[in-house]
Order: C-alpha cells, then sequence, then structure tokens
C-alpha cells in the first residue's frame, strides 16, 4: 500500500519487508439536532469545523468519523445530507406545550424513540455524544449518559429549555452561549458564546442611505404574527417611506398571501417562503424585524446587525424574551413584547431607526461586540478532550 509522505520511519508497521501505515484510531462523533434551524445550524457549524481539522488531526494518526441524528420529517432531512454529513432517523415527538390527545400520543412514541436511539448507538459507538437541546436529542443524551459515553450539551437560550434543563443532571460538559445560563450547570458550564457558521462573520458593514431594505425574518418555519402586523404595515410604510424595500421569509403557510400584500402595495419585496442563505440577505438589510431564537440573536451578533426583535409569546419558558432582553440591554436591538405588537408600533420604531443612520451604526457595533468569534473552535476543542 502506498505510505503518506507525512509518515516518518519510526511511524511504520512493517509486514515482512513492506512498510504499511498503522491503522488511525477514529474519533466518532453522534450529534443529535433537528427539528429547528435553531438546532441544525449551530450543530453544523461544530461539524464543519470537526471536519476541517480532520487533515491535520490525521497527521497525529487520528481521523474524526461524523453522524447525526434526527428524524426523518424536520429540517435536518434536507439540511445535513446538504452539508455532506450522514444523518440517522429516529421516532421523536415533542411533549413542551402541549397537552391532551396530542400530548398522549406523543408519549407513546418515547418508547419506540429510545429503542432506536439504542441500537443507533450500539451500532455507531460514539466516543461524544453532542445535543442540541430539543425533542430528537433528549433520548439520545439520556441513553449515551446511561452507557458512560461522554455528553457535550450545547445551550445557546439565556434561560436553558425544558430538555436541556432534564438533562443539565446527567451531561459531562455543558457549553453555554451566555454566562448567565452557566448557573443552570455548575461547575460543567463552559462559557464558549454561540457556534456561528462562518460566513456571518464575514458580513460586510453597510452604508445606511435611501433606498433602504428592511429584512422580515420569523424563524426556519416563518412566523403568523409577524407576518399579519407586518402585512397590515403596508399601507403605512407606503405612505410615509417611498422607495422602503423589504426581504421577508414568510414559513410555507403565508408565502402566497404576504407576496400578494407587497404587490397590492406597490412595494418592493423579495418574498420566500425560506431563505438558504440568511448571511446575504443580511448583507442586504438597514434593519432587521425577527424573532428571538438563540440562533438568529447570534447570527445577529456574529454579522453586526441592528435589529428589532419580536420574541415568540408561546414559548413556556420564555427564553426568547430573555435572549432578547440581553441584546437590549447591550442597546444591540429594540424589543416589542408580542403583546404589544401593532402595525403603527412597529411602524413607528422602524422609522425611527431608519431616520437615524447613525443609531443603526451604533447598534450594529454594539451588536457585534457580543459576538464570541472563536466559539465553534471552543466547542470543537471541548469535543476532541472528551474524546480523549
Amino acid at each position: 500500500m502506498a505510505v503518506s509522505p507525512e509518515l516518518t520511519l519510526a511511524d511504520m508497521v512493517f509486514e515482512g519487508n513492506t512498510a504499511v501505515e498503522p491503522e488511525r484510531a477514529t474519533i466518532r462523533v453522534l450529534m443529535a439536532a433537528g427539528g429547528t434551524g435553531g438546532h441544525i445550524f449551530p450543530a453544523l457549524a461544530v461539524a464543519e469545523e470537526l471536519r476541517q481539522r480532520a487533515p491535520r488531526r490525521g497527521l497525529d494518526g487520528t481521523d474524526c468519523l461524523i453522524e447525526f441524528l434526527g428524524t426523518s420529517r424536520g429540517l435536518e432531512s434536507r439540511l445535513i445530507p446538504a452539508a455532506g454529513f450522514s444523518l440517522r432517523t429516529v421516532s421523536a415527538a415533542g411533549l413542551k406545550g402541549i397537552g391532551g390527545l396530542r400530548k398522549l400520543q406523543n408519549l407513546m412514541v418515547l418508547p419506540r424513540s429510545a429503542i432506536e436511539t439504542a441500537l443507533v448507538l450500539r451500532e455507531f459507538q460514539p466516543d461524544v455524544v453532542v445535543g442540541m437541546g430539543g425533542y430528537s436529542a433528549g433520548p439520545a443524551m439520556l441513553e449515551a449518559a446511561l452507557r458512560d459515553i461522554p455528553t457535550l450539551l450545547i445551550e445557546s437560550n439565556v434561560v436553558p429549555g425544558f430538555t436541556n434543563r432534564v438533562l443539565a443532571p446527567v451531561v459531562r460538559l455543558a457549553a453555554v452561549g451566555f454566562a448567565e445560563a452557566a448557573r443552570f450547570y455548575g461547575a460543567k458550564a463552559r462559557v464558549t458564546g454561540h457556534p456561528v457558521r462562518e460566513v456571518f462573520y464575514r458580513t460586510p458593514p453597510k452604508q445606511h442611505v435611501s433606498p433602504f431594505t428592511v429584512m422580515v425574518l420569523g424563524g426556519s418555519q416563518g412566523s403568523g404574527p409577524i407576518n399579519a402586523c407586518v402585512v397590515k404595515s403596508l399601507p403605512l410604510f407606503a405612505a410615509g417611506a417611498p422607495g422602503l424595500r423589504f426581504i421577508h421569509q414568510t414559513g410555507d403557510r403565508d408565502y402566497n398571501g404576504v407576496r400578494q400584500a407587497y404587490a397590492e402595495q406597490g412595494i418592493a419585496a423579495e418574498v420566500c417562503a425560506f431563505i438558504e442563505v440568511v448571511a446575504e440577505a443580511f448583507a442586504r438589510a438597514d434593519l432587521v424585524i425577527c424573532r428571538a431564537g438563540a440562533l438568529t440573536v447570534a447570527e445577529l451578533a456574529a454579522a453586526g446587525k441592528a435589529a428589532v426583535l419580536i420574541p415568540f409569546a408561546a414559548a413556556t419558558d420564555q427564553h426568547q424574551l430573555e435572549n432578547a432582553r440581553a441584546l437590549e440591554r447591550a442597546e444591540a436591538a429594540r424589543v416589542i413584547v408580542q403583546s404589544e405588537l401593532t402595525p403603527q408600533g412597529l411602524v413607528a420604531v422602524v422609522r425611527e431607526l431608519l431616520g437615524c443612520p447613525e443609531r443603526l451604526l451604533e447598534m450594529e457595533q454594539r451588536a457585534r461586540g457580543l459576538a464570541r468569534p472563536d466559539a465553534v473552535a471552543r466547542i470543537a476543542d471541548l469535543i476532541e478532550e472528551l474524546a480523549r
């Protein structure tokens, strides 16, 4: 067999008179992430960092094999294979914020989820299991802990969600994005910052001149309340800010209605059910109107974008409101609580901010100051540390 030029004579294994490469050790990482973009994209950022380290790591005789665990029906079924990673699917269903018959049905899925997860762990034999939170990660992290497989929980919210709070006693380490979240994990916590794809850090600053562009982003599945409020606001925007442009991610359900509303008002808009390249849209936006999920606020900070945050009101633990308040305290964003969201109020805030480009620049600088460009590398270091 061919011998790699990086290996020296001392590294060789000899079969008779023939020198062959020694068998490489392999770090096997299982990443449990699925359901929403807020779970999937940070996991992909960390996986990509581990993959890029592979040539450098290979010189030490080790490789890295990464696989994902999720469901066959979520965004992961499309995004993870598209990124070049293998996806193993199991049955899973959420329990938080639901009741009645649906909750009973989801409870009945848990035994099957536990069995399927156990089979994946037995077959793949990971050295580390990484969980992003959400219902697809819970059974994997719990089963790994019971098998004494090292586990790393990635917590991106100020206040951990239901699954991550349940997992806190059993995980080995927790990588937290906000320092405020460390108290939930005690000595297990490592404040790493948020794992964000490198492309967001490369977002160039924008010159804030008319005509301005407003981006509306309701999360990976869109937001009905935000979509409805923006649609009702369009006549006010058309009357008071001619030439204003919009980039609007609606989700599948509201796509046709929102697109028609912009057309009826004669307002230039790029309306998409889902925006694949969010960083590119950020670069063209003067202001972003959006939810306050952990991924969204982390990407805003990395890209240095000013935002009007409208936290998801139905979150039982109000983690989006806490995320939004963290940016508001840093003067990097304005917050409108959903119960107080009106077309007139939204238009007033947008006009106020667009009317003062200097204020937008200050908000962008403060947002950028919250970012941790080394977060992905720090989390990858923790994974390799656990694997060793």
